[in-house]
């Protein structure tokens, strides 16, 4: 599956959610959501590595969870990137794998 394919397939499910919770996901809203997904992972990560309480979760759920969360922000900078039109196959290959040569 494409980078390309997989973004489409993230906003249909992102337009659902909008939608059964009423949200207006505006520039404000990528970035803030971005966010949030980003301090959920910091929570798992911290979880994760012992240096955070595990709230009653066994090992396997915590790294589950963190797998979980990697996922969320991994979609929210997808999301984020496809409200601006950013091409992220080719930002990936300018910024990052032009240093393979």
């Amino acid at each position: 599956m494409s980078l390309e394919h997989l973004s489409e397939e993230i906003e249909q499910v992102s337009q659902i959610y909008a939608e059964k919770f009423g949200i207006e996901r505006d520039a404000t809203w990528f970035l803030l959501k971005l966010q949030e997904e980003v301090g959920e992972l910091t929570q798992s990560y911290l979880m994760l590595t012992g240096n955070a309480r595990a709230k009653g979760k066994s090992p396997t759920e915590i790294q589950a969870e963190f797998r979980k969360e990697v996922a969320d922000v991994f979609c929210h900078t997808l999301l984020l990137a496809r409200f601006y039109g950013i091409d992220l196959e080719k930002e990936v290959e300018e910024k990052w794998l032009a240093w393979r040569q």
